[in-house]
């Protein structure tokens, strides 16, 4: 289907050029099209293609995407405490 939106926009975009006037919504729309199509495409081909899955599988066998955020989360509260108590001795 993404296939086919490519094409169809992609030719749209040229009629939208040739006709008189020239309609430039059209464009603009089937432009819009055109760009989500071929990010569609592009992140179809990265998954199933070019390792995505196996990256995927690898991350959910090591605990998967909560474990990362849980660990990033926890990254992050530790900061916030280093500036909270470097803040609180500044101001004494």
């Amino acid at each position: 289907m993404t296939g086919a939106l490519v094409v169809y926009s992609a030719t749209f975009m040229r009629y939208s050029m040739a006709v008189t006037p020239a309609n430039y919504l059209l464009f603009a729309c089937h432009f819009v099209n055109e760009g989500a199509q071929l990010t569609q495409g592009y992140r179809w081909l990265q998954y199933h293609k070019w390792g995505g899955k196996a990256e995927a599988e690898a991350l959910k066998a090591k605990g998967g995407l909560e474990g990362g955020v849980k660990g990033l989360k926890d990254k992050v509260e530790g900061e916030v405490k280093k500036v909270v108590a470097e803040v609180k001795s500044v101001g004494k």
